[in-house]
């Protein structure tokens, strides 16, 4: 599966645009992980728990997408955006959206031959 954030694809034509697919994933952070990233808060430096709750959220939501893209006969997704929310006021849960555009490709150049879903 091609992913990219641009609308074209660099040596390959468009055959057909499938639909929109999105991809998300939803992670909880403990209360540990909210406690030690307090901690870094006040004293400076990065926190690798969340760094990693949101790699794996990150993940996961592509390969929602993915699946998504390929159960239409995708082979490329373009067009990709990722966005991160924190859904709870304390901020213990981290969604992660990602969206795009399934479409088909095959390599070659010249103009778009896309059918228009």
């Amino acid at each position: 599966m091609i992913l990219t954030t641009t609308s074209r694809i660099e040596g390959m034509r468009i055959l057909q645009y499938h639909d929109i697919v999105i991809g998300e994933a939803i992670v909880g952070a403990n209360v540990f992980r909210d406690y030690f990233a307090s901690i870094r808060d006040i004293v400076g430096g990065r926190s690798a728990a969340y760094e990693k709750a949101m790699n794996q959220a990150r993940r996961l939501a592509f390969k929602d997408l993915m699946e998504t893209a390929a159960s239409l006969g995708a082979n490329a997704v373009i067009g990709i955006q990722i966005d991160y929310e924190v859904i709870t006021k304390r901020g213990s849960m981290l969604l992660v959206s990602i969206s795009g555009t399934a479409v088909s490709v095959v390599a070659g150049t010249g103009a778009d031959t896309a059918l228009h879903a």
